[in-house]
């Protein structure tokens, strides 16, 4: 539908308007011949510059458009075009008119061009506004602690921080030109993030908040990873996504070394318990075993005995003795429950445990072997402690050899001398191959409902590692398991010494 005529009131307005207009305004014909102009172009100039050659006016002359004229991409390509971002470095005048320029179409062809200028200086400012503007969002997320990557609906990634470098091992340029962000999740991870931002369960469609996920780096390691994400819309159409990765690693440490400690709580005031107990029942047989001591030496020198009854009588006395020489053992271990830290005989320690266990049931048809080097230096650390580290892994390998078998409790001096080894080692039914790494996590067992809580390993693991040392263990299904254990030799302190 055609337009309806201005009349020459609305054709009078409409050219006071241009002229009132403060910036330089002309209209050129599609071979740059200035057609028209306002009152502000005509400025600085004696004599009319219509008919003139638009290039002529602006450049004083030449035998062409400027280098980089609007109006050409506009004849080009019949659409506006603005041309400022590469005019701040033309020797050419201030007052240069090609800056922007629109099209006039008639019956569906360019029948002229407009020209304006604008103020240089100003699309300066809002240029470098932008670009500081800019420059600020960069470094803020290049400052971001959490990782920081977007990625185009191809999956390629076109923004990634340096949290997100050091959390995956890539480097930014690596991220941008050679992997995708499927490159950063394990397995269909990128696709199940996919799915949960288009779904309205995670915080609505669009947004993903609080995501737990496995991402992995570089090396193929996993990294747990907190994923807060959205889908980035532009004109109501999807055109990215963006994420902010926190990585957990450090979180599940704090987290494992926090129940660690719980748990190591909650077994010194068992210790303490089990030390007061002991104490107690310790006291309590001192009395009657002594009366059983005395009385039977008295029988023993005063009355002419026949040689079977005497021998009856001594085994009494010896048996009297060793139980005395356990409830010893037991005040010895009641007075350890402070834990009192100071250079111990590592060699003593096992001696007193074997000595401890070595006639319970359990072990009547277990061949109990040590080799105590006699060499190895004092550690610095807790008998009590020792002990219990000691008791659970040959409580353990007599579960393991099911009453029957060979144990051996060896100690030994390293090469440097700075270290003392200890290795026990049972003949039992070994442990599985994917069992191994996690013998020492809280809580885990292999046993039965009922027979078996899953921390005495992990205890052992954390006195071990309270006392400077490593624990490690190595088995074959079948065919038995070693821990082998190492502390820190004490700085002072010769001589172990073997008892028992």
């Amino acid at each position: 539908m055609d337009r309806h005529p201005h009349s020459e009131k609305e054709k009078k307005y409409l050219i006071d308007a241009i002229d009132a207009f403060n910036r330089k305004l002309l209209i050129i014909a599609p071979d740059y011949t200035i057609l028209a102009c306002n009152n502000v172009a005509m400025e600085g100039h004696t004599e009319s510059i219509i008919g003139r050659p638009c290039y002529d006016i602006i450049l004083g002359g030449g035998d062409g458009p400027c280098a980089n004229c609007p109006a050409k991409e506009v004849l080009k390509t019949g659409n506006a075009s603005l041309r400022y971002d590469h005019c701040y470095d033309l020797a050419v005048s201030p007052d240069m008119l090609c800056l922007y320029s629109y099209p006039v179409h008639r019956d569906g062809e360019v029948d002229a061009l407009v020209m304006l200028d604008f103020d240089l200086q100003a699309l300066k400012n809002i240029e470098e506004r932008r670009l500081r503007s800019n420059g600020f969002l960069r470094n803020l997320i290049h400052s971001a602690v959490d990782g920081v990557i977007a990625s185009d609906l191809t999956g390629k990634i076109i923004i990634f921080n340096e949290a997100a470098s050091q959390m995956t091992g890539y480097t930014v340029k690596e991220a941008l030109n050679d992997i995708t962000i499927r490159d950063v999740y394990v397995g269909d991870g990128a696709r199940e993030v996919m799915r949960m931002l288009l779904s309205h369960e995670h915080g609505g469609e669009g947004k993903l908040i609080s995501y737990h996920i496995d991402g992995k780096n570089k090396n193929g390691d996993v990294v747990p990873i907190s994923l807060n994400a959205s889908v980035v819309y532009e004109n109501g159409n999807k055109v990215a996504t963006i994420g902010f990765f926190h990585d957990r690693r450090d979180e599940i440490r704090m987290q494992k070394e926090l129940e660690k400690t719980q748990v190591q709580l909650l077994q010194a005031e068992k210790m303490a318990s089990m030390g007061k107990m002991a104490a107690g029942v310790a006291h309590q047989l001192n009395n009657p075993l002594s009366g059983i001591i005395l009385f039977t030496k008295l029988v023993m020198e005063e009355y002419g005995l026949p040689e079977d009854a005497r021998k009856d009588l001594e085994r009494v006395l010896d048996d009297a003795k060793r139980a005395k020489d356990i409830v010893k053992e037991l005040l010895e271990f009641a007075r350890q429950t402070s834990h009192d830290m100071k250079p111990q005989n590592i060699n003593e320690i096992i001696s007193r445990t074997v000595f401890l266990l070595e006639n319970q049931s359990i072990f009547h048809n277990i061949d109990i072997r040590k080799h105590l080097d006699e060499r190895v230096p004092m550690i610095f650390g807790d008998a009590q402690q020792l002990s219990h580290v000691f008791m659970n892994i040959i409580l353990n390998a007599a579960d393991a050899l099911s009453g029957r078998g060979q144990l051996t409790i060896q100690t030994s001096l390293s090469a440097d001398n700075k270290t003392v080894c200890v290795e026990i080692s049972d003949t039992g039914h070994g442990i599985p191959a994917d069992v191994i790494p996690h013998i020492f996590e809280p809580f885990y067992t292999t046993k039965e409902q009922g027979k078996g809580t899953g921390l005495g390993l992990s205890i052992v693991y954390g006195i071990v590692e309270s006392h400077g040392g490593r624990i490690r263990a190595e088995s074959e299904t079948g065919c038995g398991t070693t821990f082998f254990m190492e502390f820190p030799a004490a700085k002072s302190g010769n001589g172990g010494g073997q008892i028992g």
